[in-house]
């Protein structure tokens, strides 16, 4: 990478960041697009995150990334934010438009590209989603744009699963409820697709849901959980034979989604399988 005096700066603000696969998807990017930029991650403490947006404006960077724990809380220091964005209440995305901080969110799309990528239709599907944090609210919503006809929820506590809910009945055709009970084997056979939302799966053998469960054979697995590649969740829907979307496509595809907002370019549709080619054995 040819670093000068007119290379623009583009970051991740977050805590932790040092495990981050960002910068590989867009530092990979730049170079392939031929575009002056280089991407770093910037660990932030609580207390500073103010500075940091302010830090986008004052080192004229071209924008940020913004992860785990800041995606929220981020929306107060923004100058506008994108109306999908503010619905589901969560930036991962900022543009620096003319020294105007433009928040977007591009986690569910990235997710909903990661199955349209497959050929999956959603519209008029059922969904069963585990887990009811920012990652579950942000996939909601874009199912919902896509019309599914049902999105059930199951999270251990009520509150968030709750808000989800009335969210999605408030503003979508598409209807939502919520269970606190763990998954039975006989939940899962009205529904076309399951996804894991949570982090558990991440770095260990941990499993969302009971392994002796015998799905449907016409499920669809999903989880958002990237590392490791095959998740003990994914490789039980492999045993049963169930197709499965892997994490790291919804990781890298709202990637792509990102740095289309940044540069105004329309990525390739090689570029998710390129980046899982360069990089594959870090994804394990």
């Amino acid at each position: 990478m040819n670093i000068n005096s007119n290379t623009k700066l583009i970051g991740l603000l977050g805590q932790p960041v040092s495990q981050s696969f960002s910068p590989n998807i867009h530092n990979y990017l730049s170079q392939k697009y031929k575009k002056n930029n280089i991407y770093m991650c910037f660990e932030i403490d609580k207390n500073n995150l103010e500075n940091a947006a302010q830090s986008i404006k004052t080192f004229n960077m071209k924008g940020c990334n913004v992860t785990i724990p800041y995606k929220v809380e981020i929306i107060q220091y923004l100058d506008k934010v994108d109306k999908n964005a503010l619905l589901i209440g969560a930036v991962n995305t900022i543009k620096n438009v003319n020294n105007e901080l433009v928040g977007y969110n591009t986690d569910g799309r990235g997710f909903i590209k990661s199955l349209t990528d497959e050929g999956y239709d959603l519209k008029n599907k059922k969904i069963i989603i585990i887990g009811a944090g920012g990652a579950c609210r942000s996939i909601a919503v874009e199912l919902a744009n896509k019309e599914v006809s049902y999105i059930e929820i199951r999270n251990r506590s009520e509150e968030n699963a709750k808000n989800i809910c009335n969210l999605i009945n408030s503003n979508f055709l598409s209807k939502a409820n919520y269970d606190t009970n763990p998954l039975q084997e006989n939940d899962l056979n009205n529904f076309d697709i399951l996804i894991n939302t949570t982090p558990i799966g991440m770095g260990s053998k941990d499993c969302p849901i009971d392994v002796n469960i015998n799905p449907p054979k016409n499920l669809l697995v999903c989880d958002i959980v990237y590392k490791p590649h095959e998740t003990a969740l994914l490789s039980w829907a492999k045993n049963n034979n169930l197709n499965v979307v892997y994490g790291i496509n919804m990781l890298i595809n709202q990637g792509l989604l990102a740095y289309e907002i940044w540069e105004n370019i329309k990525t390739s549709e090689d570029d998710l399988e390129e980046i899982k080619n360069v990089y594959f054995n870090s994804l394990k």
